[in-house]
């Protein structure tokens, strides 16, 4: 007696009940080999015969209920599969006895419920076991020439099942697996549209309050330069809401010269005189949209928090790196709020993709410093420096 068990779904399908009603199909097709045990039976009679008819049923039963009652190959095995397991042991083990060697076949049955129950670390100790059962019927049932072929076949077809398991374990993992990845990026994702929002939003929402404020100041005094100011406000207001649903596009790209236009624009209004510099060879567009979103980080907490009456914007790229230094002469003490937030995390990470660094922090004196490192590939011919200020 052989048999045949394949799971064409197992554990991989998503619906736990769909991958069970597969292995029931399939577990059903290996009873075909149970075909030789009924004509057997036919030939019995009385109580023999409905004994037998009974143990063929319990059999058949049991060979179906032990594997289904696993929800996944990847829970632990549950004390029911165990009781039913040990169930099955006892009644392969004993139907040989009881009905003659047609039965032999139970052992192969044996090995491939082991194979498909028990943890995995224990699967070829069931296996095992039943060549030894096998090899204790044969002879006891006085045929010991079935020994090898039924004791082959057991070993084979246990073998076979449980490298057909681990299989559709690892297929079910790599699902798991994918699974998070997807849940990961889209997190990732989150983020990087939630950083994008806050420095865009941030630096933008910074000016129009400014301008606001000095709308405010200037509206009984100087009403035209009051209404420019208002005007100024609706631009960066209408720019503000194209870079949003840019950086909701996943397109916006931080350009550092219009960054640097618009800090000044930034620190103007706030009547903070700006210098920047800037030397070396043109910036490759990663490196310079980088600095951009730098510019603009750097600023906004300058507006918001230093107080300062004087800002140096410093952009170099010498040696192999490129180098951002924002540098003002505000507050600068820890204490006072000038703490990194979530922009300067945010840059930070940023640029720890680009494998630089980032050191912000109070400077010996008065004031804070933000300034960022990249490093690039050998850099072309030098351009002067260039010092513009306000």
């Amino acid at each position: 007696m052989t048999m045949r068990f394949l799971d064409s779904g197992g554990i991989a399908d998503a619906d736990p009940g769909k991958a069970r009603r597969r292995r029931a199909f399939w577990s059903s097709t290996g009873l075909i080999y149970l075909l030789p045990v009924t004509i057997d039976i036919a030939g019995y009679s009385g109580a023999r015969m409905a004994l037998a008819i009974a143990g063929l049923i319990a059999f058949a039963a049991l060979f179906l209920a032990t594997p289904l009652s696993l929800r996944s190959w990847l829970e632990p095995v549950r004390t029911r599969t165990y009781v039913l397991l040990a169930a099955f042991a006892v009644l392969s083990a004993a139907l040989p006895f009881a009905f003659g060697p047609a039965w032999l076949g139970t052992s192969i049955y044996l090995s491939m419920v082991f194979a498909m129950t028990l943890p995995m670390n224990r699967v070829l100790w069931g296996v095992g076991g039943s060549m030894a059962l096998a090899a204790v019927q044969c002879p006891l049932l006085g045929v010991p020439g079935a020994l090898w072929p039924i004791a082959l076949t057991t070993l084979s077809l246990g073998l076979f099942m449980v490298a057909f398991r681990h299989a559709r374990t690892l297929v079910q993992q790599l699902r798991i697996a994918r699974g998070e990845v997807a849940r990961l990026a889209a997190a990732d994702e989150r983020l990087r549209i939630a950083r994008d929002l806050h420095d865009l939003l941030g630096h933008s929402l910074s000016l129009i309050v400014l301008k606001a404020e000095l709308a405010r100041r200037l509206g009984e005094r100087d009403a035209a330069r009051a209404m420019a100011e208002v005007t100024d406000i609706e631009s960066v207001a209408r720019r503000s809401l194209a870079d949003v649903r840019a950086a909701i596009s996943g397109y916006r790209q931080r350009d550092l010269t219009e960054e640097l236009d618009g800090a000044r624009a930034v620190l103007s209004a706030a009547e903070v005189e700006v210098a920047v510099r800037t030397s070396g060879a043109p910036l490759p567009d990663q490196v310079d949209g980088l600095f951009g979103w730098a510019v603009r980080e750097g600023v906004t907490n300058i507006v918001r928090h230093a107080r300062a009456r004087r800002v140096t914007i410093t952009v170099a790229r010498e040696r192999g790196e490129a180098t951002l230094e924002i540098v003002d002469d505000g507050r600068g003490e820890v204490s006072e709020g000038h703490l990194p937030g979530h922009g300067l995390e945010g840059l930070a990470e940023r640029v720890a993709d680009a494998a630089g660094t980032v050191a912000a922090g109070p400077r010996e004196g008065g004031g804070f410093r933000l300034a960022v490192r990249v490093p690039l590939a050998p850099a072309g011919a030098e351009r002067p420096a260039v010092e513009s200020a306000m």
